[in-house]
């Protein structure tokens, strides 16, 4: 895996739990998305921004128990989403995003769930697209490096199955979401960076 790709996958989690973390519904998947509705999730998490210190004790407590796997970027939102249930300002968020059009926190974290995982089929597709074929190619290397301990073999061999999951599971997202999100890569690319 490449650095840029470490970093960026870096950048997008971070991202996702710096706003907030969100849910995704299943009736958003049977929904095409619209230049509106990633437009208005685009807005959301820049409004989200204001709750930011709100869920500062969640932010920290997260990345100290984040363990370094590589996210499922079918549902990253969705997870993390689970995580803030219950805090004291899950209300406040879950009104934000109905003020951006999302019937709840659910239709909102769907949406973001499909936006962000076409926006990483769109990124690899531009860093490299042979590194599923790369990555399983150094997964052999590791297997048959006599210089490593069965428990570095093993430790290795979590991450790279790791990461070839959540390269397979980007790579099946479908053409219609990686279409409508494209001409949105930019207003990403700045939501994360702030």
């Amino acid at each position: 895996m490449s650095d840029s790709l470490t970093g960026f996958t870096r950048t997008a989690i971070i991202t996702a739990l710096l706003t907030l973390l969100t849910v995704f519904s299943a009736n958003a998947l049977a929904q095409s998305l619209s230049d509106n509705t990633i437009t208005s999730f685009i807005d959301s998490l820049k409004a989200a921004e204001s709750l930011q210190s709100e869920f500062e004790d969640l932010s920290d407590e997260m990345e100290s128990s984040n363990d370094g796997e590589i996210p499922d970027f079918s549902s990253m939102l969705s997870d993390s989403l689970k995580k803030i249930e219950g805090h004291h300002a899950y209300g406040q968020l879950e009104d934000l995003v109905q003020d951006h059009g999302f019937d709840n926190l659910e239709d909102w974290a769907a949406t973001g769930d499909r936006v962000y995982q076409a926006w990483m089929a769109i990124e690899m597709e531009q860093q490299n697209p042979g590194a599923v074929q790369e990555m399983n190619a150094a997964l052999a290397e590791i297997e048959n490096n006599p210089n490593m301990t069965a428990e570095q073999k093993a430790q290795m061999r979590t991450m790279m199955q790791g990461a070839i999951r959540a390269m397979d599971s980007v790579n099946n997202v479908p053409a219609a979401d990686v279409k409508a999100v494209r001409p949105h890569i930019e207003a990403l690319r700045e939501t994360s960076s702030d």
